[in-house]
């Protein structure tokens, strides 16, 4: 296993790049990105079973979905830092006509990204078809899907959550972004979720918790949850997070879920995120 400290500096200097991206572009999403940072630098960097370079179908690899597109700036971050594309290239987020956009997108061809998404609700299917697809291809490596807790709110995941046991998709790890906040207010305001334990429960899948914002934790729960794989049941990590983790003034609020920091705000940030791997 790769050093918890060396991954640790990996997420710190993915913060940065969330920050960074955000601030110049003007416009994004820094609250979920932070948040999530520390679960994608675990995923990309000790969890996944990937290839070098990018193949499109991803046969006789692990493959990631990302549902909640909308926390683009810290998935560009982590594709650049595993060597998907160049650093340099996150100095482009969100101008126009560049491969960066706001939300992934696919007819640019960026490396890394598999399907559009930031239309929400819709990635847990596509998860669930790709986890199919290996099965039918005699593939025995694993789908992995982010989706955030408002994201839940859609329909189409209760469709994705039903389906998923009824067929023994048990090749598949869907993480939810459980920090209880989402673009309109806490989401036990906005919409209550209520027993996220007991209702996947409820409809068959292997229900897993886990801290979100500790290297270790995260490790052993991504590492518990693979060893889950493969027993007749998808399997769901819900897992704890701090929207805007690692940023004090961002953190335990949805104000900054699509807010662009000012100059003094930027430097402000910076200032507790230390630069371990080298600004772009």
């Amino acid at each position: 296993m790769a050093a918890i400290k060396k991954l640790e500096n990996i997420a710190t200097q993915v913060r940065r790049d969330i920050i960074r991206q955000v601030n110049a572009a003007g416009t994004g999403h820094p609250g979920g990105s932070l948040g999530c940072t520390d679960f994608l630098t675990a995923l990309y960097f000790e969890i996944m079973d990937r290839k070098p370079g990018f193949d499109m179908a991803g046969k006789g690899e692990d493959l990631f979905f990302l549902s909640n597109g909308h926390i683009s700036p810290v998935f560009y971050s982590i594709l650049a830092r595993a060597g998907y594309f160049p650093v340099e290239e996150l100095a482009t987020f969100r101008k126009l006509n560049t491969r960066l956009q706001g939300h992934p997108t696919t007819h640019e061809g960026l490396p890394g990204i598999r399907v559009a998404s930031g239309s929400l609700g819709q990635g847990m299917s596509v998860a669930i078809g790709a986890a199919l697809a290996k099965k039918l291809d005699g593939d025995d490596k694993l789908v992995y899907a982010l989706t955030g807790d408002g994201e839940l709110q859609e329909g189409q995941n209760w469709e994705a959550i039903m389906f998923a046991p009824h067929h023994k998709v048990d090749n598949l790890i869907v993480t939810v972004d459980w920090n209880d906040q989402q673009i309109d207010g806490p989401t036990k305001e906005v919409l209550d979720l209520g027993d996220l334990k007991q209702k996947f429960r409820a409809f068959g899948w292997e229900v897993l918790t886990m801290d979100g914002n500790n290297m270790r934790k995260v490790i052993n729960g991504l590492n518990k949850a693979k060893k889950k794989a493969g027993n007749g049941k998808p399997v769901v990590i819900l897992m704890k997070t701090v929207m805007g983790q690692g940023v004090d003034f961002m953190m335990h609020t949805h104000a900054w879920h699509g807010k662009a920091p000012n100059a003094e705000q930027t430097e402000k940030a910076l200032a507790q995120l230390p630069e371990t791997l080298g600004d772009y």
